[in-house]
């Protein structure tokens, strides 16, 4: 009920701003009619595995299954399958927020902070639900080259991707039949190895530390789990670790090098554990600098300077260079002396190879995405968990499962889902066999309904299917999709994986969701904080003078800033109480006046007030000129000119979403046009061209002159190119490549009249010149029009 109560309100204050949405079209990702498709798709996803040879998903019953896997029986069948869903069950580390009672994702915890409400998130591992996204880690790194995104969105998108090719290699335990895999993009330094650093998170942890060190390593897993992903591996942050008690040994210089944890290594990343190469990483060179651990430079350039600070170990250099000299054999074997790192890389990786000590790979930093979560509101997993050990998904003509009622929305202090206290819900029993089950208690993330929304908006009363599919060909994919940069890597990259898996299974014609994409601007508004950088909410400062403000109760002076809107420092601006002091319309105006759509703009109370001047000027111009109007033949020349260059401004504003420009070419019309005599075609054309801006107004204005139909049925103006040219310009006089002077000449003017007039407006001047200098007039390309006349003094 509460979240109907919202979206009424909502769509109440859309509807009164004048949107002008296709309301027949209006969806709610939480309503079943809705959601019943959210889980359809989900089965799509979990009835599917990925083919890495077609790089595309495929039905899961398409899946080859090895011989000796079908003797085993169903069980193992479901297990083998399970292995290579595109949705899957695992033990995870997860984002567990106590105040939320939820597990989150990567992408929704900021500086060790869940996003909604600031809460504490720690570390923890937990049974979830994953969508294998990473099996399409390549194409959705490739095919960002075939839409027309911005490239700063693509760049974020390109990062969390992180493709990174380099090897993977097996260091051996000293005296212990276990060995630990590094990823490294830089086997070329791997004879400059002097450490080694796991996880905290690393599953062989327990293993690998000796008696000696348990207390002290446990001590550190447990205040790393406190820290978020993005904390730990800030560059700005002091490097820490643990050692562990034990060694491992290269396996290329049969150095034993010890063996530490240390939180600045993620297992989300490669294998979750490095080699610690302080000569040629910066995070090991501070991570040795502490620890005191030995540098082995193994790389230089040739320049004598920088080489011998990198020798002595007191540059660590990260550069290409050529191979230093090296007493191991293995080094003289292949030649690496003098060698380029980039020939070395490849050498070493072959020898790893050739001695399976290793192996050339791709990694990237995409995780699976973490799909479930354990509250309440979100949509059911339609999963059955036997008994016996299988799962199984509920077939698609009992969707949707909705939600049961439930005492409290609280989830269980061991994590589990408020759904587990429904039990009439929660137990089944099949039909055909009697097996008793559970169902899934997770429900899905919110990220889940808004993956495929746009499809749902072609289509959305379709009761039989989610979408028609004749008319998602006629509508995909979405032409231009504004929406926030601010979810680059969470919906934006979402959506473009539920896309692609709907693609290969044949239920879009379109690879990519959305062809082109405009990020538009935060607005902002004003807050306030003190001396200590104490956020003060807006009620309790005054403004004592012109831009100085002191806190009520206090009388100290406080510093404004923008900050962006929240209940808590309440700079909220509430639209309906803008609306009822100037109307819909000033709001709308003021909103795209106050500067590009994709900038950031700050929200100013006083500011407003000349929009609202704007909007009764734009009236009051209509109404007064009706009692004087000329005809068309009489209107005057300087009046069409004006008219013909705003529609072509307006028009090139709004096809290239400057509304900004366009609210102040109307603007400027209006003051240059109201003191000559008009037309009523010019005042119909003026109306129109407000209509998109300020639609409640332009109705008015529209009934006045006269129509009874709506403006928006009328069609857009179109502008005279004979009259778009100005029968003056200002040209700009540069002497010697500065300005020393502006002239108004005819557009048709000749370069003799330029020279003329020029000699004429600077004679008596500290700048004279004469017919005899060479005159430079620089003219518009297209119209001809002189712009500038540079003089060169002879």
């Amino acid at each position: 009920n509460i979240t109907k109560k919202n979206c009424a309100n909502f769509t109440k204050q859309l509807k009164q701003l004048g949107f002008s949405y296709d309301w027949s079209r209006e969806i709610a990702t939480c309503d079943p009619d809705y959601y019943k498709w959210t889980q359809w798709i989900f089965l799509k996803i979990y009835n599917s595995w990925f083919d890495e040879k077609l790089q595309k998903a495929r039905p899961i019953e398409e899946l080859p299954i090895p011989n000796e896997i079908k003797a085993k029986g169903e069980k193992a069948i479901c297990d083998y399958q399970a292995e290579y869903r595109l949705a899957y069950i695992a033990d995870a580390m997860v984002n567990w927020c106590p105040a939320l009672g939820t597990v989150l994702a990567n992408e929704e915890v900021i500086d060790g902070k869940s996003e909604r409400g600031g809460h504490d998130v720690i570390r923890k591992p937990m049974r979830q639900w994953l969508l294998r996204i990473t099996k399409y880690s390549e194409r959705l790194l490739n095919e960002l080259e075939n839409i027309e995104w911005p490239e700063n969105i693509k760049e974020q998108q390109r990062n969390w991707i992180g493709k990174k090719k380099g090897a993977e290699i097996e260091f051996q335990l000293e005296n212990k039949d276990l060995s630990l895999r590094a990823f490294t993009t830089r086997p070329d330094t791997l004879f400059g190895v002097t450490f080694f650093v796991i996880s905290p998170e690393h599953p062989l942890v327990q293993e690998v530390t000796s008696a000696e060190y348990k207390t002290q390593v446990e001590n550190y897993i447990e205040a790393s789990a406190k820290l978020s992903d993005l904390a730990r591996t800030m560059d700005n942050r002091e490097k820490t670790g643990q050692f562990t008690g034990s060694y491992v040994v290269n396996p290329i210089s049969k150095d034993k090098v010890p063996l530490y944890i240390g939180d600045y290594v993620l297992m989300s990343f490669g294998t979750g554990a490095v080699m610690g190469v302080p000569a040629h990483d910066e995070r090991d060179f501070e991570f040795a600098k502490k620890f005191n651990l030995p540098i082995k430079p193994v790389i230089a350039p040739k320049e004598d300077k920088i080489r011998a600070k990198i020798i002595s170990g007191e540059l660590c250099w990260t550069e290409a260079g050529e191979m230093l000299p090296c007493d191991f054999q293995i080094a003289s074997e292949l030649k690496l002396l003098g060698k380029s790192n980039e020939e070395a890389q490849n050498l070493i990786t072959n020898w790893l190879e050739v001695n399976s000590k290793g192996k050339g790979v791709v990694n990237y930093r995409l995780r699976d995405w973490l799909f479930s979560r354990q509250r309440y509101w979100g949509e059911p997993i339609p999963i059955v968990h036997w008994s016996d050990g299988t799962i199984s998904a509920i077939s698609e003509n009992e969707l949707p499962l909705t939600l049961p009622d439930v005492q409290d929305y609280k989830p269980s202090d061991g994590g589990e889902s408020p759904l587990a206290k429904a039990k009439d819900w929660l137990d089944v029993t099949c039909p055909k066999t009697g097996k008793k089950g559970r169902r899934e208690t997770n429900t899905m993330p919110q990220w889940a309904g808004s993956c495929w929304y746009y499809l749902r908006f072609i289509d959305p009363h379709n009761s039989e299917r989610g979408w028609d599919p004749e008319l998602e060909k006629h509508w995909m994919p979405v032409d231009w999709y504004v929406g926030g940069a601010e979810h680059a890597v969470l919906h934006l990259l979402y959506s473009r994986f539920w896309h692609k898996v709907l693609f290969d299974l044949g239920y879009v014609s379109t690879n990519e969701p959305f062809q082109k994409l405009f990020n538009q601007g935060m607005l902002v508004s004003f807050a306030y904080k003190d001396s200590r950088g104490a956020l003060i909410p807006v009620d309790e400062v005054e403004e004592q003078s012109e831009n100085i403000f002191v806190h009520k109760k206090t009388g100290q002076k406080v510093e404004r800033i923008t900050a962006k809107m929240s209940k808590s420092l309440k700079n909220v601006v509430n639209p309906e109480d803008v609306i009822s002091k100037y109307g819909a319309d000033t709001l709308r105006v003021y909103l795209m006046f106050m500067g590009p759509l994709e900038a950031m703009k700050t929200w100013d109370d006083k500011a407003i007030t000349g929009c609202n001047r704007f909007i009764k000027k734009s009236f009051s111009f209509i109404s007064s000129k009706l009692n004087e109007l000329v005809s068309e033949e009489q209107e005057s020349k300087e009046a069409k000119q004006l008219l013909h260059q705003t529609i072509h401004k307006v028009t090139e504003s709004l096809d290239t979403i400057r509304f900004n420009t366009a609210v102040s070419h109307l603007m400027e019309f209006v003051n240059n046009v109201s003191s000559l005599n008009v037309s009523k075609k010019t005042l119909k054309d003026f109306t129109i061209m407000l209509s998109p801006l300020a639609p409640h107004v332009a109705e008015e204005m529209w009934n006045v002159l006269g129509n009874n139909e709506s403006v928006v049925k009328a069609n857009w103006p179109s502008c005279d190119p004979q009259l778009l040219q100005k029968d003056q310009v200002t040209l700009v006089v540069q002497i010697a490549g500065k300005k020393r002077a502006t002239i108004d000449v005819a557009t048709t003017i000749s370069d003799d009249q330029i020279r003329d007039s020029v000699v004429k407006l600077m004679s008596g001047t500290n700048y004279e010149v004469k017919p005899v200098d060479k005159f430079i007039t620089v003219r518009d390309k297209k119209s001809g029009v002189p712009k500038l006349v540079n003089i060169i003094i002879s």
